[in-house]
């Protein structure tokens, strides 16, 4: 059976996801090392006590063949002790009973507390990532993370792992026991190991890169879903409805292949091991038979022998069902603390700049390896400017504000903010000069005082209400039942995208940094509506510097300067009434602009 081929599959199914690693074995080693340390003395409690219950289940074994044994020497009736034997095989009976309910709940409690953990040490490490990874990581891969590996390895964390532990120091328990009432018996209850050893081999050897497979063929169906559905009004306005369908439907058939490759691994290796669990038994009665009849062994040992090696089916079935989920989990645990495998920024938090212009001097930066989007950027924003960018799509304009916001670090040239070069500054100190507001918004589930609160913890609520009133956020704020309490996000106040882009840009006011990017800040707005909130935030936005990237060219209009980004270049950088007279590319946007 072990020789069958496996089921055809498409071989274009991915083996990885997208963007964020995953761990190497050794980092997944060292963090399972690291758990198990935190966790030491939980550990060694549920050994000790599965030690006990394990003990007390051998009792009765050792008991009866004592029995058997008496009883074919021909030892009377009264002499047979049954009043004893039977009191302490009840009392092993409920120390048993005892020990195996504590050792369920330790293992349990166990497992929990390190599920608690690896949630807590990805999301602080997933958090602490640079901006621009997980910019570029898209929304698939880290959903699959979070939620589909979080889940897989909640088994594993409640269940494998205080399993395995238990099942391990039951077969060692075991054995040991067989070793010392009936030593004969032990070397038959080996012969089964050879071909055990063969459909482990067998099966562990294949397993893991098919899990692997399957998991990451889950992380782009879930990318390819989660992007139609963020684009679905783009998908729907360009028509491409079947397009999405049809790559959906790729990636679903290629992870439905591994699935049912990891699934056929399975119904070839189970079988395989119930014969092992035959041939355990059989090999110890037959060779015990023999033994006895030659007079080697007793009748009470071999009853002993055959009860604890009857009793080795169920820890030698636990180990090796759990290790297989731990093949599931290892999985995911590799891609959750994948994470440790990205190097943290290696800034300097004692950078500081000296001045708040910004400075991009000949800066050359790409998405992918040999491919700029920008080239040779060079540009300088004194400080209380407002610049604008303007060009057409994919120009580049967006690319830009993200590096003057730090987001990203140049391929080859330096930008600067007072002298001090953005890529080597830590996260945080950026984002106490410069701050980006982009097309994308998010409310967290919570309530809307704690939705503010993200920009500055200690804000009281005086200037939570003064921010919602700089960005007109205040009137429809002031107007809910539960004023700042109320709960918003899912399950709560539905806000339209409107108010939800006005609370991130309430959160911008309350940050007060002196540098702002604002990428398409007010794109969800209609134009007379978004036409009033920049003139209150231009209020708000006073003496700071503020670069703009708009379609909207009355932005551009009301701009100290303008820069026209084409093919990844400024083309043009001037006045609005310099370039109008200019007649260039963006005298041509703003004839098109007015008809």
């Amino acid at each position: 059976m072990i020789g069958v081929a496996p089921p055809a599959y498409d071989p274009a199914a991915p083996t990885t996801a997208n963007t964020l690693p995953v761990g190497a074995p050794a980092t997944v080693r060292a963090y399972v090392v690291e758990l198990f340390r935190r966790h030491r003395r939980a550990f060694l409690l549920l050994v000790s006590v599965n030690t006990i219950a394990v003990v007390a289940s051998m009792v009765g074994p050792w008991l009866l063949g004592g029995l058997v044994e008496r009883v074919s020497d021909g030892v009377a009736d009264r002499d047979l002790h049954l009043e004893l034997t039977i009191g302490l095989f009840v009392a092993a009976l409920v120390v048993q009973a005892v020990f195996v309910r504590q050792v369920r709940l330790r293992g349990a409690m166990l497992g929990e507390r390190m599920l608690a953990d690896l949630r807590e040490d990805f999301l602080v490490r997933s958090v602490g990532l640079p901006p621009g990874v997980l910019e570029r990581a898209g929304t698939g891969d880290l959903l699959s993370r979070i939620t589909t590996d979080i889940d897989r390895l909640a088994n594993a964390m409640r269940e494998a792992v205080p399993q395995l532990a238990i099942g391990v120091v039951w077969v060692v328990l075991l054995l040991g026991g067989l070793v010392i009432t009936a030593p004969p018996l032990a070397a038959a209850v080996l012969l089964a190991l050879p071909l055990l050893v063969i459909g482990c081999r067998w099966y562990f050897k294949r397993a893991p890169a098919a899990y692997r497979s399957e998991a990451a063929g889950y992380a782009a169906v879930a990318a390819a879903l989660a992007e139609t559905v963020d684009a679905g009004r783009t998908v729907e306005a360009h028509r491409l409805g079947e397009r999405r369908v049809e790559l959906s439907e790729q990636r679903i058939k290629e992870w439905t292949a591994w699935e049912r490759y990891t699934l056929w691994l399975r119904s070839v290796f189970f079988p395989f091991i119930n014969v092992t669990h035959v041939m355990i038994l059989s090999s110890v009665l037959l060779i015990g038979g023999v033994f006895v009849l030659q007079g080697w062994i007793g009748v009470g040992q071999l009853t002993t022998g055959a009860l604890i090696a009857q009793m080795l089916v169920d820890p030698v079935g636990l180990i090796l069902r759990w290790y297989d989920e731990l093949q599931v989990a290892q999985v995911s645990l590799a891609r959750l603390v994948g994470v440790r495998d990205i190097e943290p920024e290696a800034g300097d938090d004692q950078l500081t700049p000296e001045g708040r212009d910004v400075h991009a001097d000949r800066v050359h930066f790409g998405y992918l390896e040999g491919v700029d989007v920008l080239r040779k950027v060079s540009l300088e924003v004194a400080p209380g400017t407002r610049l604008a960018l303007v060009g057409p799509s994919g120009a580049g304009k967006s690319t830009l504000g993200r590096l003057l916001a730090g987001i990203y670090a140049p391929r080859d040239g330096r930008i600067t903010l007072g002298g001090a070069e953005l890529s080597r500054m830590t996260a945080e100190r950026v984002r106490s000069h410069v701050a980006l507001v982009n097309q994308e918004h998010h409310v967290f589930v919570g309530s809307l005082r704690d939705n503010l609160l993200l920009a500055r913890t200690d804000a009281t609520d005086t200037e939570l209400w003064a921010a919602l009133g700089a960005v007109d956020a205040d009137a429809w704020a002031r107007a809910l039942d539960d004023g700042l309490d109320t709960e918003v996000g899912s399950g709560g106040f539905a806000l339209t995208p409107a108010q939800a882009q006005q609370i991130a840009l309430a959160r911008l006011v309350l940050a007060d940094p002196h540098t702002l990017v604002l990428d398409e800040a007010t794109s969800l707005l209609d134009p007379r509506a978004a036409r009033h909130l920049e003139r209150s935030l231009a209020r708000v936005l006073d003496g700071r510097t503020v670069v703009a990237i708009a379609h909207r060219l009355h932005t551009a209009h009301d701009a100290d300067a303008i820069a026209v980004v084409e093919n990844g270049r400024i083309t043009e950088l001037g006045s609005h009434d310099d370039l109008v007279r200019a007649d260039g590319a963006y005298a041509a946007l703003w004839r098109s602009w007015h008809g």
